[in-house]
């Protein structure tokens, strides 16, 4: 019983993270409804997870509380998304990796707009929201290994901040709005960065790196847990802000490539699964910072 409360507060010592029996996963949606492109899960106050190419590319669909699937929109001819956050307003902020974008979905009206155009990206990727309202995106290079990262400010412009770096994935800041944390799918390495108010970045240092297979996208906990997903190995390791793993989930499907937290209480791991084009799910014992950061309003 005092597990279980844990879970529901979102509390706990972090002894709690050495008990695997509390992170076991289940499906959450159907297998099969989405491609293999399946990617960029947000959780948004309506209660709704948002996600890319439901039954095919170039759309975003949504998965309710009780995990059943539907098809919010086509996005514009020629576009894809992938990585996806929430506006300050509501709106969704979805890289289009196809066409070079950053585009503002409003789910009420349906309508899309271009935020942020930069033709010298390679393909705007997965995205981070930082507390003072711009954006991180990275941005990988595959076909040659490498990888940039940009910030695009309130008013759409972007700014490469770094290039010549690896094959730059998954990206989070962490809840203090101070730390940026940019994965390295190929060479299997975190960088973790200083970040100011502005968004400059300094003082590189590795965070942690793996020995084998691939990894993914990445989500912080209100707490600055980092989730990170193990795309070819079937598990998402979460890491304390030391760099420090407290636990590894295993999952049915092997390539995971994003990961939200949803649920009324926030903690709803929600895990994309390319292998099995769905969605699985499994409880965390504090909440995703992005489900905290709208309990404000």
């Amino acid at each position: 019983m005092v597990a279980v409360a844990w879970l529901l507060c979102g509390c706990g010592p972090a002894s709690f993270f050495r008990h695997q029996s509390h992170y076991r996963a289940s499906d959450f949606t159907n297998e099969g409804q989405f491609t293999g492109g399946i990617e960029g899960p947000v959780w948004h106050p309506d209660g709704q997870v948002y996600l890319v190419n439901f039954v095919r590319e170039g759309t975003i669909g949504r998965i309710g509380p009780d995990g059943k699937a539907s098809l919010l929109l086509d996005l514009p001819e020629g576009s894809v998304g992938n990585g996806i956050r929430v506006h300050a307003d509501g709106d969704l902020m979805v890289a289009d990796y196809k066409g070079h974008n950053l585009l503002k979905v409003n789910i009420r009206q349906k309508t899309i707009a271009v935020f942020a155009h930069e033709p010298a990206m390679h393909q705007p990727n997965d995205l981070a929201y930082h507390p003072s309202g711009y954006y991180f995106a990275s941005d990988p290079d595959w076909k040659n290994g490498k990888g940039q990262i940009w910030r695009i400010g309130q008013d759409g412009s972007a700014t490469c901040l770094e290039r010549d770096m690896g094959t730059t994935n998954g990206i989070e800041v962490n809840p203090q709005g101070n730390v940026l944390y940019v994965g390295e799918s190929l060479q299997r390495r975190i960088w973790r960065y200083d970040v100011d108010e502005q968004g400059r970045i300094s003082g590189k240092r590795l965070f942690h790196t793996f020995p084998d297979h691939g990894m993914d996208g990445m989500r912080c906990d209100f707490l600055g847990n980092l989730y990170v997903t193990r795309h070819g190995k079937g598990t998402v390791v979460c890491l304390d802000a030391n760099g420090h793993m407290l636990t590894e989930i295993q999952l049915k499907g092997k390539k995971p490539s994003n990961i939200t937290f949803a649920g009324k209480d926030g903690c709803n791991a929600v895990v994309t699964l390319q292998d099995r084009g769905m969605t699985e799910t499994f409880r965390v014992p504090h909440a995703g910072q992005d489900w905290k950061r709208f309990q404000k309003h």
